[in-house]
């Protein structure tokens, strides 16, 4: 499934601590954040666009500026910078290997796998915002993928990220590519061959701030997490992580001025040092297979997970240091109707999420925990893999055939529910007043004409 990362929080000692949320990867500059969306889980890595609002009613023939089909399967939710939106696929070909070779890259040795026979092009493709033609594509490796993945997922569900000058597209076990804006490829990193359990595939996305790219990569081999120099790629640091597979994405956040990496993974959400690598403190509590990303704001960090039960956890970073599990730092607990897949969103001092991986949405104040919702149906959503965004006091939420449009704030609304020709596991993307969404097959520009 297609995925990508998140951010959010809140403080009431401000005078002691200052929590920063970092928005514009280590640019707090709201005005060039508004016109972009640099990561999956956009400009402050809370689901919500800064700026815009984009039609709350559509369809194929109403309030559709342009539509066009993206070559390849990709679940990565695009990134938009300027004019450009940058899209991840990957894309089968004919081309099989000589009979009973072997398949040798970058140190990786092992037959081809049999649900994958054909070698794909995993691709960087940059399309015009304004006009929906694409500007360029570029592959950047071809091969066939050594492992298996999920029915629902793709060999591109990892998200790309961009500080405005380089795009740092991200496929997992086939490697972190930099590229410039005009599509050349700088510089390139290959980790090896990820075992996801139970073949449920990738999709893990890196975050950047300032002078580093963070990379989680838990897997059922050996975990590690590392911080590359994004102007040549090479390591600064690499942590050794004592995890199984999970697929939240990095979290970068500023306390008292320092920037913390915060993981959340089945055995234990963990805090490093920015610069360093050193742990500054951990906590257990979620539950397997953690996929949400973490969120922030205000001081108060959201963690939570959703597999074979449920759990959600609020930390005053203030208070984090060392082992927090049974301390006061962890402010308040959810113990139900948790996601399984889907990141949540953190809008206006609300907490909103789904159910597992279906149609129903829990509305939480950040603050406390109270709950304003929960179990809210969603029309015409059975099955959601997509993450919630939300823009313009609205929540646009899309699935298989479907955008709902819900109202933001403590009384569940439902201000549309939109049919399109597409599925969805890419999350929705806001810039300005424009809505963009990745199907399986199209990527559409919703905007009023």
């Amino acid at each position: 499934m297609n995925y990508r990362s998140k951010s959010l929080f809140f403080s009431c000692i401000i005078s002691i601590v200052l929590v920063i949320p970092i928005a514009l990867n280590g640019q707090n500059t709201t005005n060039a954040a508004g016109k972009n969306w640099m990561q999956w889980r956009g400009p402050a890595e809370t689901g919500a666009a800064l700026t815009g609002t984009p039609p709350t009613e559509f369809s194929e023939t109403k309030n559709l500026k342009w539509k066009i089909e993206i070559p390849g399967k990709g679940h990565a939710t695009p990134i938009v910078w300027g004019d450009q939106i940058i899209v991840l696929t990957a894309v089968p070909t004919d081309k099989k290997p000589a009979a009973g070779e072997a398949k040798q890259e970058s140190g990786r040795l092992g037959p081809p796998s049999s649900a994958t026979p054909f070698i794909h092009k995993f691709e960087v493709i940059s399309v015009d915002k304004n006009t929906g033609k694409i500007q360029w594509e570029r592959v950047v490796k071809e091969e066939i993928p050594l492992e298996r993945t999920h029915n629902l997922g793709s060999w591109a569900s990892n998200s790309p990220v961009t500080d405005g000058e380089n795009i740092y597209a991200y496929f997992g076990s086939r490697g972190l590519y930099c590229l410039d804006f005009k599509g050349n490829v700088l510089w390139d990193r290959d980790f090896g061959q990820m075992e996801i359990v139970m073949s449920f595939g990738e999709g893990s996305s890196p975050s950047i701030y300032k002078d580093k790219i963070i990379v989680v990569w838990d897997n059922e081999s050996p975990s590690f997490i590392t911080a590359l120099d994004k102007k040549t790629g090479k390591d600064v640091w690499k942590v050794d992580r004592d995890e199984k597979t999970s697929w939240a994405s990095p979290l970068i956040v500023e306390v008292n001025g320092k920037a913390q990496v915060i993981t959340a993974a089945t055995s234990k959400v963990r805090s490093y040092d920015f610069e360093t690598g050193a742990l500054i403190w951990e906590c257990t509590g979620l539950t397997r297979n953690v996929i949400p990303n973490p969120v922030y704001a205000d001081g108060t960090l959201y963690v939570m997970s959703g597999y074979r039960g449920n759990a959600l956890l609020a930390i005053n970073l203030a208070k984090a240091k060392g082992d927090i599990s049974n301390s006061d730092a962890i402010i308040w607990k959810y113990n139900q109707d948790t996601p399984y897949t889907p990141s949540p969103l953190l809008m206006d001092g609300k907490l909103y999420f789904l159910k597992a991986n279906n149609g129903n949405i829990n509305c939480l104040d950040a603050k406390d925990g109270k709950v304003n919702y929960s179990n809210q149906v969603l029309p015409g959503i059975v099955n959601i893999y997509s993450s919630p965004t939300g823009a313009g006091g609205n929540i646009y939420i899309a699935a298989e055939g479907i955008v709902d449009v819900i109202k933001a704030g403590p009384v569940f609304q439902v201000v549309s529910s939109n049919k399109l020709d597409d599925t969805f596991h890419a999350s929705p993307v806001v810039v300005g007043n424009d809505l963009f969404l990745r199907g399986f097959k199209y990527l559409y520009c919703i905007s009023a004409k």
